[in-house]
């Protein structure tokens, strides 16, 4: 049985200047989160780290993961498709590519798989963050238009959790904008850092009874 209130109150892995301690990586805290998981809520958080794999993100995927069985999954990675497919839409314009190339519809005929009515895998459904979406692709500043796509996920993240505390859905949003952090570790650790101050508060926010070093 998962143990989500010492999960929530154990978060979020991080020293005072917001880098993980010596030793500790991104693969080091979800092996942490995983020795308090049951098996099922396992299995689903692996789920989500595949997604996080380039490699993973094609039709098969994505007809999975829009029909789980858990709401964040779902609309996770609806979102997901919408905004990559919002990228390869632009590219495809900025390089003068055809206007479908690389898209990902859940259309594509396959021998052997259940099709709706309208002779779709999977529907990708509205994309309310379009116009954001589009906005944040024409900035000029690779470093720029990373944040600002960024900063969309995220608050697509905190609108999925909004109502979940010590569940699995909780978990996985930490997860989601843990991952977000890391690549900014990466990227530029001055802007991992104060991502990592963001989910230091929005963790403390939720668990009330835990201190934090400020």
């Amino acid at each position: 049985m998962s143990n989500f209130e010492y999960i929530i109150s154990s978060l979020p892995y991080v020293t005072a200047d917001f880098k993980y301690e010596e030793g500790q990586g991104f693969g080091q805290v979800i092996d942490e989160i995983k020795e308090n998981l049951g098996d099922r809520d396992t299995e689903t958080l692996d789920f989500l780290l595949k997604g996080f794999e380039p490699d993973s993100l094609n039709e098969d995927f994505y007809a999975e993961a829009l029909s789980h069985s858990l709401r964040f999954i779902r609309e996770y990675f609806r979102f997901d498709l919408n905004l990559r497919n919002a990228k390869v839409r632009y590219l495809n314009r900025e390089l003068g590519r055809p206007e479908g190339q690389d898209l990902i519809l859940g259309n594509k005929k396959q021998e052997g798989v259940e099709l709706d009515i309208d002779l779709f895998r999977f529907q990708t459904g509205e994309f309310e963050e379009n116009a954001k979406v589009e906005t944040a692709l024409t900035l000029g500043d690779l470093l720029s238009r990373e944040k600002e796509l960024d900063d969309i996920v995220w608050e697509k993240v905190n609108a999925l959790e909004t109502f979940h505390y010590f569940d699995i859905t909780a978990v996985l949003a930490y997860v989601a904008k843990l991952h977000i952090v890391n690549r900014w570790l990466a990227l530029d650790e001055q802007k991992g850092r104060e991502l990592f101050r963001q989910l230091v508060q929005e963790v403390k926010g939720t668990y009330k009874g835990v201190k934090f070093e400020a």
